[in-house]
């Protein structure tokens, strides 16, 4: 392998991480910016408001676009052991 294919490697895990990442984190972002409006605006300062509503919508994006993210984790998964033979001299 030379260093286009180690610089494709890094590439593509970086894209997978953020795709896997991304419902999840975006998910929980909207909720706590929900909540945080709503404390503010009701100028209740509880912990659990703030943190139960974000394992909610994390448990909801699972839900959602857990299928996309296992398959899209198995295809990375697969890519790189087919990559394993290239490595090799």
């Amino acid at each position: 392998m030379d260093i286009d294919d180690f610089l494709k490697l890094g590439r593509i895990s970086i894209e997978t991480a953020v795709l896997v990442a991304m419902p999840i984190l975006g998910l929980g972002l909207a909720a706590g910016l929900a909540v945080s409006i709503f404390q503010a605006a009701t100028q209740i300062n509880d912990a659990a408001l703030a943190f139960l509503p974000k394992i909610g919508a994390a448990i909801i994006g699972l839900i959602i676009f857990g299928h996309f993210m296992i398959n899209r984790i198995a295809t990375f998964t697969t890519w790189v052991f087919g990559q394993i033979p290239n490595v090799l001299p």
